[in-house]
């Protein structure tokens, strides 16, 4: 039976998540167990302080953002107590330390620096803990791991690959309530006892992430403004952003690319070349269905926009209100419209679906076509559906062939109109060379930022999801796409990641897409079932990193000051 102090524990359900990067509930262990999590459920100690609480449930978050818990790891630790002890001791402090900006501060305190510098990585702590180093025992707050729990929960088929019809009307409930509240709404205590917007986010959460890998080979702007041009070039100064794209005199952009066997950035090391499709290769494509996808993708991106003279509203019209009072004091009937009322009415939001044109995506799929058919009917289906909404929309295309030819094929930019000719370049996109993930997404987020214009962005990859080139493969490539994806939520860009029809693994998409929200999708008409919630996923997100980077520059920037006065 609940008590009162066990439903406590559900206020720290939406941190969790956040920290995570995916949904998790939070609910009491048994009386005298440590912190630990099946990842699905984190379970903490009811009887414990608050502080102690949300320390305990953060630990164990951090652990499922950073992959520790991952199948591939957590296999080696059953049935072996001292080892997942040992492990925990090293892995505790890496993970916490690699999302130190999105944990509360008095989480923070729990790092010792030095030991989460002996590993860059799960498979590197495992390594020390099966070594002969001394390995201090784990703070009890860390809690322990259960090895067997979390495997089962991970392994099970139903939670990683089934998309789950039977939610899809509860999904859809949102479309007619979404409510983009303030931070500090989001995290009240109403959240984790079940209220109204509890449920909501619970739903809108539910299947934002579900997942199934391959062989190398708008019109005019509809609303701009100075403003909103300036919000969308700002960027928040990180260990990502210090290394920013350059211009090539020779043609192209150069971008950065993460090493993670060094743990930094190889500065200005790919370079992305734009280049626009033969008009001889151009296959005129068919009209894409877009019926179903325009419901759930109608209350995306809707700003609050403020009507004057309307007979209700949350605040008084001044100009209207002296009007209807001299029109009274002339004696003639005042108007009754004297409230201003705050409406979703106008949209606010860029998209830039990123299609993956390599040698990959051409294998058939299941159905016999090709997945990059498959895909290209996906991205169609976005880019018109978003367009005829009323959103901002550009369609590029990606392949590469090796760090210095990257081709970035601009199908549509956001200043084209979605005409005839764009489904001609669309069609004439043929699978070829590799896929430079870490790249692509990089010019993506770039051109999005540049020339997107609004304040609400996201950035759509429709890839299988294998990252490989010329010395870009293995953990190396997985490893510089995560990076990539999440610079640009921290810079406020959503990233939602699709892999339409292809059969790559589950575990070895979540390795590149990290906790960015992604999905397989087995068939192009169940887009509609699983788009509404996934893009809301990761607009929410994206709005949440930006907000705890920026917390963690403004903390940094006191810290520098204080130290300079001291």
């Amino acid at each position: 039976m609940t008590t009162p102090r066990s439903s406590e524990l559900g206020r720290f359900t939406l941190i969790a998540s956040a920290i995570a990067g995916r949904p998790v509930d939070v609910a009491p262990v048994e009386r005298g167990e440590r912190a630990w999590t099946d990842g699905v459920t984190i379970f903490a100690d009811v009887d414990a302080s608050p502080g102690e609480q949300l320390r305990a449930v953060a630990v164990q978050a951090a652990l499922l953002a950073a992959g520790s818990l991952d199948v591939e790891v957590v296999r080696g630790l059953a049935r072996r107590s001292a080892l997942a002890r040992r492990y925990l001791g090293v892995e505790g402090h890496r993970a916490l330390a690699a999302h130190e900006a999105f944990l509360p501060p008095v989480v923070c305190s729990l790092i010792d620096r030095t030991v989460a510098a002996r590993s860059e990585s799960p498979a590197g702590s495992l390594t020390i803990a099966m070594g002969r180093e001394a390995v201090a025992d784990p703070p009890e707050i860390f809690g322990t791991i259960r090895p067997r729990h979390v495997r089962e929960r991970v392994e099970s088929p139903a939670e990683a690959r089934a998309i789950h019809p039977e939610r899809t009307d509860a999904l859809r409930e949102l479309d007619d309530d979404e409510d983009d509240g303030g931070v500090s709404d989001l995290f009240s205590s109403s959240i984790g006892t079940g209220g109204l917007l509890g449920r909501l986010l619970g739903k809108l959460l539910g299947d934002a992430r579900s997942a199934s890998g391959g062989s190398p080979g708008a019109n005019a702007p509809t609303r701009w403004s100075s403003r909103k041009a300036r919000d969308a070039r700002t960027l928040v100064l990180t260990a990502a952003t210090d290394h920013v794209a350059t211009i090539d005199p020779g043609g192209g952009t150069s971008y950065p690319e993460w090493d993670v066997h060094r743990q930094r950035y190889r500065p200005d090391w790919c370079t992305v070349i734009e280049s626009v499709p033969k008009p001889e290769d151009a296959v005129t494509l068919a009209a894409p269905a877009t019926h179903a996808l325009r419901r759930p993708l109608a209350r995306l991106g809707m700003e609050l926009e403020r009507r004057r003279r309307q007979p209700q509203g949350d605040d008084i019209d001044i100009d209207a209100a002296v009007e209807a009072r001299v029109e009274s004091l002339v004696g003639s009937p005042p108007h009754e419209a004297t409230y201003i009322e705050s409406q979703r009415r106008r949209r606010d939001l860029a998209v830039l679906v990123l299609l993956d044109v390599s040698g990959s995506s051409g294998k058939p799929s299941a159905t016999g076509a090709t997945v990059h058919e498959h895909q290209r009917a996906a991205a169609a289906a976005l880019a018109t559906a978003l367009h005829d909404l009323g959103d901002r929309v550009a369609l590029y295309a990606f392949r590469s062939q090796g760090r210095s030819a990257v081709h970035v094929v601009p199908v549509k930019r956001f200043r084209d109109a979605l005409d005839a000719h764009v489904m001609r370049r669309l069609g004439g996109l043929v699978p070829a060379a590799y896929t430079r993930l870490g790249a692509a997404i990089r010019h993506g987020a770039s051109v999005l930022e540049r020339e997107g214009g609004t304040s609400r962005r996201l950035l759509v990859v429709v890839s299988d999801g294998f990252a490989y080139d010329h010395g870009y493969e293995g953990r190396y490539g997985e490893a510089d796409a995560r990076r990539a994806l999440a610079e640009a939520g921290r810079r406020g860009t959503g990233c939602l990641c699709l892999s339409v029809c292809a059969d790559t693994d589950v575990h070895a998409l979540r390795r590149v897409f990290g906790t960015a929200a992604h999905a397989v999708i087995p068939r192009v008409e169940q887009l509609a079932e699983v788009v509404g919630p996934l893009f809301r996923s990761a607009l929410r997100s994206a709005y949440l990193q930006r907000r705890a980077w920026q917390r963690k520059e403004r903390t940094h920037v006191r810290l520098e000051i204080e130290r300079s006065m001291a």
